[in-house]
């Protein structure tokens, strides 16, 4: 959380772009902070994105665009990456070997209890390469490893691992103020 991954896809999407090369943006159809398919940063900044469902094969909507474009693909850039399922990795992992087109996926590590999420454990399984981007403690200055969920004022430890939000629902914090948040959240 607050890492800056959606305003790195942005970038890196821009910077590509700016070469005159091309890019396809993909996000998990299950963030809907904003409209489906929308990457979107707390900066201000979106950009369209092809969504990706349950049901969706990564492969072949690939695929499927590859055959329309008139130029090839220079990357393919994944937002909400922890959001999406092992087949999804995995064929994400196809991409990259069957096409030779490298794939930046971007997201949490682990929920609001300190479990991997599917798409994270198998990002880790898969990956040619890992980059943690880093952001500090909502409370002090140490390097945050953790997401705070909040509810009312309150740190909430047990739930549903998905729940949408943003700054009001979660923070991120170091193991310190994981297990000892200050009382007053709001």
């Amino acid at each position: 959380m607050n890492s800056g991954k959606s305003f790195e896809i942005i970038k890196v999407a821009h910077n590509y772009e700016e070469q005159g090369k091309r890019v396809i943006l993909m996000t998990s159809a299950l963030d809907t902070r904003e409209k489906e398919g929308t990457i979107a940063s707390r900066i201000g900044l979106e950009r369209d994105a092809m969504p990706i469902k349950s049901e969706s094969n990564v492969t072949t909507m690939i695929e499927e665009q590859l055959s329309k474009l008139d130029k090839s693909v220079s990357c393919i850039l994944v937002d909400e990456a922890q959001f999406l399922e092992k087949h999804h990795i995995k064929e994400l992992a196809t991409i990259v070997d069957k096409f030779n087109i490298p794939v930046m996926a971007f997201g949490l590590k682990n929920d609001f209890q300190n479990h991997l999420f599917e798409g994270s454990k198998y990002l880790l399984l898969y990956a040619d390469k890992l980059e943690e981007m880093k952001t500090i403690c909502w409370f002090c200055e140490k390097k945050a490893t953790m997401n705070l969920r909040i509810h009312d004022g309150k740190p909430v430890y047990e739930g549903e691992q998905v729940v949408m939000g943003g700054n009001e629902a979660y923070y991120p914090v170091c193991r310190k103020h994981y297990y000892h948040p200050p009382l007053n959240l709001k």
